[in-house]
């Protein structure tokens, strides 16, 4: 049994072992449950924006994109799904979770960014997380490890 890591550290079935892990993996690994707290937020609030317009402090007339909010609930209920399979990789220690976790974090910061006039205090808290997500899994990503 060999250890393995990410596809950048060192080529599959190769005997020289892999770097080990570093004090950052815990990080790593928060980075992931705040990718999948993030998630269920965006699920959540997408099916809010789904089901119950009227929850927001403006119309859809009021936001940055003037779009419906069935829009935006379709929107944020995708990524928020999307975001659930990026914490699962990054749980795993996959490359593929690693980048899907950045990508949807920077979407989901442009989303919220654009979502701010129907809940400002809602998307900055958001927009942190997603910051957040970004520099943990893009500087430290690699510190976690798999086990074969």
């Amino acid at each position: 049994m060999s250890n393995s890591s990410y596809a950048s550290d060192r080529a599959t079935g190769s005997d020289t072992p892999a770097a080990p892990s570093t004090g950052w993996a815990g990080l790593v690994v928060f980075a992931g449950v705040m990718l999948l707290t993030l998630g269920v937020f965006q699920v959540t609030e997408g099916l809010v924006a789904l089901f119950k317009d009227d929850f927001y402090h403006v119309t859809q007339g009021g936001l940055v994109l003037q779009v419906s909010y069935t829009t935006w609930g379709w929107l944020h209920l995708g990524l928020g799904l999307l975001s659930l399979l990026a914490a699962t990789g990054v749980f795993l220690g996959r490359i593929w979770g690693r980048v899907i976790g950045i990508l949807i974090a920077f979407l989901g910061a442009l989303l919220h960014f654009m979502f701010v006039a129907a809940q400002p205090v809602w998307a900055a808290i958001l927009i942190g997380m997603d910051v957040l997500i970004i520099y943990t899994l893009a500087a430290h990503g690699g510190a976690v490890r798999r086990e074969n």
